[in-house]
């Protein structure tokens, strides 16, 4: 494909919105935490640009983050295991706080992890290194990235192969270009039907 029929192909595909019915609200319940030392201007940031481009992206999809925001904390274990206060079952928690735990972390400065953790849905953002849509199919928004992979439903496998961890940070950034770019999220809104089934929600 020439690069001339890439750039007619953007705003043909992104004018086709998903009709009301196939719309999906996932429930997000967004903890900043009280522990975290964050530099005001990466708050700005953050609060500017990064999580701002996330709604929009995931509204484009046809998928919208119905928000609640609630105090919270992340404490450190003797052996940096993270004790999460404010959690909630029945929601997809996003954890925001500086830096993720050397736990998960192991040194790689990694700018977020979702899992499943004690039962808990959970996405963690270091704020620190978050950033917004910078490249497509190779680095795309962090919010994004990490809620894509709960509704791809990558945190219901908890030991994946090693060659499966590669493939699945390169479907993430590929669902999240294709949310960026197009407005297509006809794919991830199939697969977060069978997801908000698992987390305890209806699907729309």
């Amino acid at each position: 494909m020439t690069r001339r029929n890439f750039l007619w192909m953007v705003p043909a595909v992104a004018s086709a919105r998903p009709a009301a019915s196939e719309r999906l609200t996932l429930p997000v319940r967004r903890v900043v935490d009280a522990r975290a030392r964050v530099p005001p201007e990466r708050l700005r940031y953050f609060w500017g640009s990064v999580w701002p481009e996330a709604f929009r992206t995931f509204q484009k999809g046809g998928i919208h983050l119905e928000t609640e925001d609630a105090p919270g904390e992340v404490k450190r274990s003797a052996a940096d295991r993270p004790i999460f206060v404010g959690l909630r079952r029945g929601a997809l928690n996003l954890v925001l706080t500086d830096y993720i735990p050397m736990f998960w972390d192991r040194g790689r400065s990694l700018a977020g992890v979702t899992t499943v953790y004690d039962g808990y849905h959970l996405s963690m953002v270091a704020m620190l290194y978050a950033h917004g849509n910078q490249a497509p199919y190779l680095s795309t928004n962090t919010c994004v990235h990490e809620l894509l992979h709960a509704l791809l439903q990558d945190i219901l496998v908890a030991h994946p192969r090693w060659y499966e961890v590669g493939e699945r940070e390169f479907r993430a950034d590929w669902y999240a270009t294709q949310l960026w770019l197009f407005g297509d999220g006809a794919a991830v809104r199939n697969s977060a039907r069978q997801y908000l089934q698992r987390l305890g929600k209806p699907a729309g």
